[in-house]
């Protein structure tokens, strides 16, 4: 008999079933659940600890990514995992935003939700799966979220839509839409795409949706099998009283307050007239816990008074706290070009929201190896985002990157990517940081903007330019209004914060948090069309800073050029034991790859060096014609009929003895030219089927000023007879690959 108490449940997504069982695995947290499609399978926990002493919801969530999942050892030094990635992050981030709204506002226990990868199989994404077991690992256990979400992936691949596609066909979707939540309504949304229309957003949310209902339907049958009996917690009160006289002895100066323009004036008004509700209602005492529990109560009446009558001014009076219309946008500044060494940098500022975004190239070497459980190795464009205190004006400690730095860079990232050039028709690596100088409302929108015009700044050929606006939504019964263009207290007390990016033709990055259940599609739809027009009216502005990509790169950028060579030419320019492509990279101060198929990229740092290394490589590689003129050809052997010239690695040409000095008789070669002199020679024959060429020196009257089709003629004059007059090609050291560890570079 089994020591195990197993419970399983299955529901088709898809066309893909997705299990979840209870029962088995880490039975002493509060809730597991292991959830799997495939052979990807995670393993979900949900864990309540001690209570705190707080007026917040202590709720962390984790995403382990186990390297062994898939087969892979890490590629850190100590070879172990260390920090989350990226992947983990933006995980863990859509598991919290739609799972923390429905938690009791009383629940102030330590709660934590991890999920572990145990194996992935690269056809079904581990994401999706965490976001399901989270919530499945929170309905089975005794922590009060009555509610269950669901998540899905909702892809367009070749102009139809599928639900939950297969992980190696990502890179192919035109639409990568998730969307969590319940069986009521929509809560979380985040997409990538290459510009589709705000139609085909709606449909796909219909789709998503209808596949949610039937996860959430799985995840209730599994709590009817296994799940624990939910503790009980009470939501805090609000001493009604209390408020109320609040608001009759400073309602009016509050009011007064919260229509102050100005971000941090607005909000020391509002502190001063908390400060005197205090004083009143809970004087300084000798600070026991009576004293601060009444402190608390007033504090909470006051934020309560403070967003009743800020949301009642916007849904229901139409006034938001800055004056503005509903479809109004703040004032626009833009800028390009500020820091002068910076290979691209732009500069925007609406309103109180001001962002910096800086463009730095690199060469291919420069791509960010990418060390996660997915399919991708690489990346040669990313995007980051830095938010410091300042930008606040709070002082506060800077220690790199927090989760929402890592998820805005990522949301700017998506809108970007479906504008940046490939690899190949723009062979440079890419790196965008967005610094955060001020901000009052949608910062992550703000730096798809600046970074756009960075990117064109730059002269980084994108396809078009992107903007991106986050709107926002007050709801308060029946009265509503969607607001474009959201400041930071309308995000704080609103219901929804909804940010849309674009070009002028499609979208290609939306990112939803709702907070109520009451939106409907119809609201959805006009969010959509308000923040239509709101992109192109900001598409506008950014234009007066600059229309479209540069055509020249910065002069301090490096410079990166690419050729293609005769495969059978590949060894000439590598050399023997790479000795060749070394002293080219040493005389260019260049960095040369040379791949199987011929393509040659050079990068150094200014354009002439890059030209005279290709012509160098060029010259090296091509076959000699009449009329080619070599420069310091070293003569690699004489005989008594003449003298050899190494033209390039491998190729020499034959200077005949009746050559050697013009308009003279030379009876010994060596009495002109020996071993190891250099000269400047003209090809003026070649005999392929022989492998023969013909050379004169340069400064011959019979070649100097002559065009191509005068020196056939005079390759065949007096250069002597075929069987004395051609030259060879040497194999040497440049055949073949001779390239270090085979792999195309040196």
């Amino acid at each position: 008999m089994s020591m195990f108490d197993v419970s399983r449940v299955s529901v088709e997504v898809g066309g893909k079933e997705i299990s979840f069982e209870t029962g088995k695995l880490a039975k002493q947290a509060s809730g597991s659940v292991v959830v799997q499609a495939g052979d990807t399978m995670v393993l979900c926990t949900a864990t309540a600890g001690r209570e705190r002493d707080v007026d917040f919801l202590p709720l962390t969530v984790d995403v382990e990514e186990r390297h062994y999942a898939a087969g892979k050892i890490p590629g850190s030094f100590f070879r172990r995992e260390a920090r989350a990635g990226e992947k983990a992050t933006l995980t863990a981030r859509m598991i919290d935003r739609p799972l923390r709204p429905l938690f009791s506002k009383g629940w102030h226990r330590e709660t934590q939700l991890v999920s572990q990868i145990m194996s992935v199989d690269h056809v079904n994404p581990y994401d999706i799966l965490a976001m399901n077991g989270a919530s499945a690992a929170l309905a089975v256990s005794d922590i009060p979220v009555a509610e269950h979400v669901g998540a899905v992936r909702v892809g367009k691949l070749d102009g139809d839509f599928v639900v939950n596609p297969e992980e190696e066909r990502h890179t192919e979707l035109e639409l990568d839409l998730i969307v969590a939540g319940t069986s009521e309504a929509i809560l979380m949304v985040e997409a990538g795409a290459n510009g589709v229309t705000e139609q085909e957003i709606l449909d796909a949310l219909d789709i998503a949706h209808a596949e949610i209902k039937k996860l959430t339907a799985a995840m209730q049958e599994l709590r009817d099998k296994a799940g624990k009996e939910k503790l009980e917690v009470a939501e805090p009160e609000i001493d009604k009283a209390l408020l109320s006289s609040i608001e009759g002895s400073h309602g009016s100066k509050l009011e007064e307050a919260t229509q102050i323009q100005a971000k941090l004036e607005r909000q020391d008004a509002i502190d001063a007239v908390e400060e005197e509700a205090l004083a009143e209602y809970a004087p300084a005492g000798d600070g026991d816990d009576a004293d601060h529990d009444r402190e608390s109560e007033v504090k909470a009446a006051f934020a309560k008074l403070e967003r009743e009558m800020i949301r009642k001014h916007i849904a229901v009076d139409k006034k938001r706290p800055d004056g503005r219309a509903k479809d109004e946008i703040r004032p626009i500044e833009t800028e390009v070009d500020i820091a002068p060494r910076v290979h691209g940098s732009a500069l925007f500022t609406r309103g109180e929201t001001q962002i910096l975004s800086n463009v730095a190239l690199g060469t291919t070497r420069m791509d960010m190896k990418v060390d996660n459980l997915g399919l991708q190795d690489k990346k040669t464009f990313w995007h980051h985002y830095n938010f410091p205190p300042f930008s606040v004006g709070e002082a506060g400690f800077m220690r790199g990157p927090k989760r929402r730095d890592i998820g805005h860079g990522a949301l700017a990232e998506r809108a970007l990517s479906a504008v940046v050039p490939t690899g190949e028709d723009f062979p440079y690596v890419v790196r965008v940081v967005s610094e955060t100088l001020e901000s009052n409302g949608s910062s992550s929108m703000g730096s798809v903007c600046a970074s756009s015009m960075a990117l064109m700044a730059a002269g980084v050929p994108t396809k078009a330019p992107v903007a991106g606006v986050a709107m926002g939504l007050i709801k308060e019964g029946d009265d509503y209004i969607v607001l474009t263009d959201i400041a930071g207290v309308e995000d704080h007390l609103g219901d929804m914060d909804f940010k849309v990016a674009g070009t002028s033709e499609g979208i290609t990055a939306l990112q939803m948090d709702i907070k109520i259940t009451g939106v409907t599609f119809d609201i959805l739809e006009d969010a959509l069309s308000q923040a239509h027009e709101g992109r192109q009216f900001i598409l506008g502005k950014m234009a007066e800073a600059i229309e479209a990509p540069r055509e020249k790169l910065s002069d301090f950028a490096p410079r990166i050029e690419s050729i293609k060579i005769d495969q059978e030419k590949i060894g000439a320019v590598i050399g023997k034991g790479g000795e060749t492509i070394r002293s080219l990279c040493e005389e260019f101060e260049a960095d040369i790859d040379v791949e199987d198929d011929g393509t040659v990229r050079v990068y150094a740092p200014t354009g002439q060096l890059v030209e005279a290394c290709i012509a160098r490589i060029e010259g090296m590689t091509k076959d000699a014609e009449v009329g080619d003129r070599y420069s310091a050809g070293k003569v690699v052997k004489t005989t008594n009929f003449g003298a050899f010239i190494e033209l390039t690695k491998g190729t020499d040409g034959l200077l005949h003895i009746s050559n050697v000095k013009p308009g003279e008789r030379v009876g010994v070669v060596e009495d002109v030219l020996n071993a190891g002199d250099e000269i400047d020679v003209t090809v003026v024959e070649v005999d392929r089927e022989r492998g023969r060429i013909g050379l004169r020196l340069s400064e011959d009257p019979d070649v100097a000023g002559k065009t191509k089709e005068d020196l056939v003629s005079v390759g065949t004059g007096d250069s002597g007879p075929p069987s004395r007059g051609g030259g060879r090609s040497r194999d040497g050291g440049g055949r073949g690959r001779g390239r270090e560890g085979g792999g195309g570079r040196r």
